[in-house]
Protein backbone atom coordinates (compact mmCIF):
# COMPACT_ATOMS: atom_id res chain seq x y z
CA UNK A 1 0.00 0.00 0.00
CA UNK A 2 2.23 2.14 0.94
CA UNK A 3 4.63 1.64 -2.33
CA UNK A 4 1.39 2.93 -4.37
CA UNK A 5 1.28 5.88 -2.71
CA UNK A 6 4.76 6.73 -3.69
CA UNK A 7 3.65 5.79 -6.77
CA UNK A 8 1.01 8.29 -7.06
CA UNK A 9 3.10 10.76 -5.63
CA UNK A 10 6.08 10.50 -8.02
CA UNK A 11 3.86 10.33 -10.70
CA UNK A 12 4.08 13.68 -12.58
CA UNK A 13 1.29 14.93 -14.56
CA UNK A 14 1.20 17.74 -17.46
CA UNK A 15 -0.68 18.97 -20.29
CA UNK A 16 1.05 17.73 -23.73
CA UNK A 17 1.46 19.99 -26.31
CA UNK A 18 -1.53 19.15 -28.38
CA UNK A 19 -3.78 19.73 -25.44
CA UNK A 20 -2.12 22.88 -25.06
CA UNK A 21 -3.05 23.55 -28.56
CA UNK A 22 -6.52 22.44 -28.81
CA UNK A 23 -6.74 25.18 -26.12
CA UNK A 24 -5.31 27.99 -28.08
CA UNK A 25 -7.38 27.11 -31.12
CA UNK A 26 -10.63 27.11 -28.78
CA UNK A 27 -9.96 30.62 -27.29
CA UNK A 28 -9.09 31.86 -30.72
CA UNK A 29 -12.73 30.96 -32.21
CA UNK A 30 -13.83 32.66 -28.93
CA UNK A 31 -12.25 35.54 -29.71
CA UNK A 32 -12.95 35.39 -33.70
CA UNK A 33 -16.94 35.36 -32.98
CA UNK A 34 -16.89 37.42 -29.85
CA UNK A 35 -15.20 40.61 -31.87
CA UNK A 36 -17.77 40.94 -34.80
CA UNK A 37 -20.63 41.23 -31.99
CA UNK A 38 -18.94 43.38 -29.76
CA UNK A 39 -18.27 45.80 -32.63
CA UNK A 40 -22.07 45.24 -33.29
CA UNK A 41 -23.03 46.56 -30.07
CA UNK A 42 -20.78 49.67 -29.85
CA UNK A 43 -22.65 50.50 -33.32
CA UNK A 44 -25.95 50.11 -31.68
CA UNK A 45 -25.13 52.11 -29.02
CA UNK A 46 -24.21 55.16 -31.39
CA UNK A 47 -27.43 54.72 -33.09
CA UNK A 48 -29.70 54.70 -30.47
CA UNK A 49 -27.93 57.69 -28.74
CA UNK A 50 -28.12 59.93 -31.82
CA UNK A 51 -31.92 58.67 -31.38
CA UNK A 52 -32.55 59.69 -27.59
CA UNK A 53 -30.15 62.91 -28.15
CA UNK A 54 -32.62 64.07 -31.47
CA UNK A 55 -35.73 62.97 -29.51
CA UNK A 56 -33.86 65.19 -26.14
CA UNK A 57 -33.61 68.39 -28.73
CA UNK A 58 -37.49 67.64 -30.12
CA UNK A 59 -38.92 67.61 -26.41
CA UNK A 60 -36.22 70.61 -25.34
CA UNK A 61 -37.83 72.94 -28.21
CA UNK A 62 -41.49 71.69 -27.61
CA UNK A 63 -41.21 73.40 -24.06
CA UNK A 64 -39.19 76.26 -25.38
CA UNK A 65 -42.58 76.75 -27.63
CA UNK A 66 -44.39 77.23 -24.79
CA UNK A 67 -42.90 80.74 -24.15
CA UNK A 68 -41.58 81.46 -27.37
CA UNK A 69 -42.41 81.22 -30.65
CA UNK A 70 -40.93 78.99 -33.09
CA UNK A 71 -40.16 80.92 -36.14
CA UNK A 72 -39.81 79.42 -39.66
CA UNK A 73 -36.15 79.74 -39.73
CA UNK A 74 -36.91 77.21 -36.23
CA UNK A 75 -35.13 77.62 -33.50
CA UNK A 76 -31.35 76.13 -32.62
CA UNK A 77 -29.53 74.47 -29.87
CA UNK A 78 -27.41 77.23 -28.70
CA UNK A 79 -30.66 79.52 -28.13
CA UNK A 80 -32.27 76.40 -26.14
CA UNK A 81 -29.02 76.06 -24.22
CA UNK A 82 -29.38 80.02 -23.81
CA UNK A 83 -33.24 79.58 -22.66
CA UNK A 84 -32.63 76.88 -20.13
CA UNK A 85 -33.96 74.11 -22.07
CA UNK A 86 -30.83 72.29 -22.65
CA UNK A 87 -28.17 71.45 -19.87
CA UNK A 88 -25.46 69.94 -22.20
CA UNK A 89 -23.61 71.19 -25.26
CA UNK A 90 -24.90 68.94 -28.37
CA UNK A 91 -22.18 68.35 -31.03
CA UNK A 92 -22.90 70.70 -33.75
CA UNK A 93 -25.39 73.66 -33.98
CA UNK A 94 -28.28 72.07 -34.79
CA UNK A 95 -31.56 73.65 -35.49
CA UNK A 96 -35.57 72.47 -34.79
CA UNK A 97 -38.40 73.45 -37.30
CA UNK A 98 -41.79 73.25 -36.93
CA UNK A 99 -43.93 71.44 -40.07
CA UNK A 100 -47.47 71.50 -39.99
CA UNK A 101 -48.97 69.26 -42.95
CA UNK A 102 -52.66 69.77 -44.51
CA UNK A 103 -54.40 67.68 -41.82
CA UNK A 104 -52.72 70.49 -38.99
CA UNK A 105 -50.43 68.23 -37.15
CA UNK A 106 -47.46 69.66 -36.10
CA UNK A 107 -44.25 67.74 -35.95
CA UNK A 108 -40.72 68.89 -35.35
CA UNK A 109 -37.44 67.91 -37.23
CA UNK A 110 -33.94 68.27 -36.48
CA UNK A 111 -31.71 69.62 -38.93
CA UNK A 112 -28.12 70.72 -39.18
Amino acid sequence: MRNKIKQLLKKEGGFTLVELLAVIAILALIVGISIPLIGNVVTDAKEDTEVAQTALIIDAAQLYEVENTITADGVTTDALQKAGFLDSDIDGDLTVTKIKDADGKITYEVTE
